[in-house]
């Protein structure tokens, strides 16, 4: 039976995780401050939740955990769709493809540009919360890993999508807005699940914000829908398949 070379494979995840790191600093350092970034990661979800929070009856400091649940939506998928198509354009996204290194790590860092801009981001609402309206936090563990499941899901699906194969951003955004719109309406952040019609609630299902909203509200008011171990494993599962979807897309496109 042939011997696993433990220190071959620890020089070798070493290396790749190196690359993903190196790939999520090159789009921290040039897209995170681009003009189409603010809009479609912090200034369209903001104006969209007041647009839709206005009117209720409902204490500000309440509709907190909605607006970091569609904050992390928003801005995690924002960086990849931006990123990707504009490299294609200048060439330099065909030196990743060629690079040493494996498309897990290609995949792996480009989400990981999007899961540290989604983290930062959702920090304005919820500093907000407890400064401004003074929103408790009954369970702090369970809303940083919330957080964190939430924002790498949608990081990876921003990726998923930007493996399209296209140089023009509206494109990819086009497509994504297909997908990110009607999340927002089908997984209980503006209208609570037990209140939508059965195939509503059955719908929510598939939803991948359904169960980071359902952690996140957990973790302000104590109440969930599911189990918050049901809602991480089901996060887990989602980051899974779309990584492995976006490894397989980009390996279609680009063969």
């Amino acid at each position: 039976m042939p011997s696993i070379d433990h220190e071959g494979w620890a020089k070798r995840l070493s290396r790749e995780l190196s690359a993903a790191w190196a790939i999520a600093r090159k789009d921290m350092r040039i897209y995170y401050l681009k003009p189409n970034i603010i809009v479609s990661g912090i200034l369209f979800p903001l104006f969209m939740f007041l647009a839709f929070a206005t009117g209720k009856n409902a204490p500000a400091g309440t509709l907190i955990p909605g607006l970091i649940s569609i904050t992390l939506l928003f801005s995690a998928s924002s960086i990849e769709p931006v990123s990707i198509p504009i490299e294609r354009r200048v060439k330099t996204f065909d030196r990743l493809l060629s690079a040493p290194i494996s498309l897990h790590s290609l995949v792996f860092g480009e989400s990981l540009s999007g899961f540290l801009y989604s983290l930062g981001i959702a920090c304005l609402p919820l500093a907000v919360g407890v400064t401004m309206f003074s929103t408790a936090i009954v369970n702090a563990p369970v809303l940083v890993i919330a957080m964190i499941l939430t924002s790498f899901c949608f990081a990876t699906l921003g990726t998923l999508f930007a493996a399209y194969p296209t140089e023009n951003v509206g494109e990819v955004m086009s497509m994504l807005n297909t997908v990110r719109l009607p999340l927002i309406f089908i997984s209980g952040v503006f209208i609570p699940i037990s209140a939508m019609p059965q195939i509503g609630q059955k719908i929510a299902l598939v939803s991948p914000l359904t169960y980071g909203n359902d952690m996140i509200e957990f973790a302000y008011t104590g109440k969930s829908l599911f189990s918050p171990l049901l809602d991480i494993v089901v996060l887990l599962i989602f980051i899974l398949i779309f990584q492995i979807a976006a490894n397989r897309f980009y390996k279609k496109f680009n063969e």
